[in-house]
C-alpha cells in the first residue's frame, strides 16, 4: 500500500458553477467528501498539489487525511473530472473511510521478466494484455499498490488467469470468474508475411498459366 498523505482543505460555503470557476481562478479545486452515512461536505483543495498527486500514480488507491475546520477525515479519492479540452483538473470526489472500511477499487497490473519468456524473446511473441487493472474489494487501509505478474518461462499460447494473481489478505476479486489477464500470442507480422508469400505464389502461378 502506498504511503498515506495529508491534504489541507477549506470548507466551501458556496457551491455551483460560478463558485467553482472562482475557486479554479484562485488556484483551488472544488471537491466533496461523502459517505459513512454523513452529509456531503463541499471543500476546496490546492490545485497544483492535487494535480501532481494525480499524475504521480496510485491516486485512486491511496488513503489520505483531509484537514478541514480543525478536523481530520480519512478519505479515499474515488473519482475526478478533467476538462475535456484543457485536460485540467475540475473536481475531485473523496469517500470517507475507517480502519474497518471495505472499498471497491481498480488495482493496476504490472508485468515483469518479459526477457525470461521464451515465447517473447526467442519466438517474437507479443504480450496481449486483456486487463490493465483489476477490480477488487479491499480493506481501505490495505489496498495493494499493484498486482505483479511474472512472465518467466511463458510460451506463445500461454495465458495468465485471475486465479493466478497473488491477492493480499482481505482482498477479493469483484468478478469471481477465472478471466484471462494476459496472454502471449504469435506476432502478427508472421501472418502478414505468410499472406504476402501466398499472394506472390498465386501471382507466379497466374503468370505461368498465361505463358502456357
Amino acid at each position: 500500500m502506498s504511503e498515506s498523505y495529508t491534504v489541507k482543505a477549506e470548507a466551501r460555503e458556496k457551491v455551483g458553477k460560478g463558485a467553482a470557476r472562482n475557486l479554479r481562478r484562485n488556484g483551488k479545486v472544488p471537491a466533496v467528501i461523502y459517505g459513512d452515512k454523513q452529509e456531503p461536505l463541499p471543500i476546496a483543495i490546492d490545485y497544483k498539489e492535487t494535480f501532481l498527486r494525480l499524475h504521480s500514480g496510485g491516486f485512486l488507491t491511496t488513503v489520505a487525511t483531509i484537514e478541514v475546520d480543525g478536523k481530520k477525515i480519512r478519505v479515499l479519492p474515488k473519482d475526478y473530472q478533467l476538462d475535456v479540452v484543457k485536460d485540467t483538473l475540475v473536481h475531485v470526489d473523496f469517500l470517507r473511510v475507517s480502519a474497518k472500511s471495505i472499498v471497491t477499487v481498480r488495482v493496476p497490473v504490472h508485468f515483469e521478466n518479459e526477457d525470461e519468456a521464451p515465447g517473447i524473446k526467442a519466438k517474437n511473441g507479443v504480450l496481449n494484455i486483456a486487463e490493465h487493472d483489476i477490480n477488487v474489494h479491499a480493506p481501505a487501509e490495505g489496498i495493494p499498490d499493484a498486482f505483479t505478474v511474472d512472465l518467466t518461462g511463458m510460451e506463445i499460447g500461454d495465458s495468465v488467469h485471475a486465479s493466478q494473481l497473488k491477492l493480499p489478505k482481505g482482498v477479493t476479486l469483484v468478478d469471481d470468474s477465472d478471466f484471462v489477464v494476459a496472454s502471449i500470442v504469435a506476432p502478427k507480422v508472421e501472418v502478414a508475411e505468410d499472406d504476402e508469400a501466398a499472394e506472390a505464389a498465386e501471382s507466379t502461378s497466374e503468370d505461368d498459366a498465361k505463358e502456357d
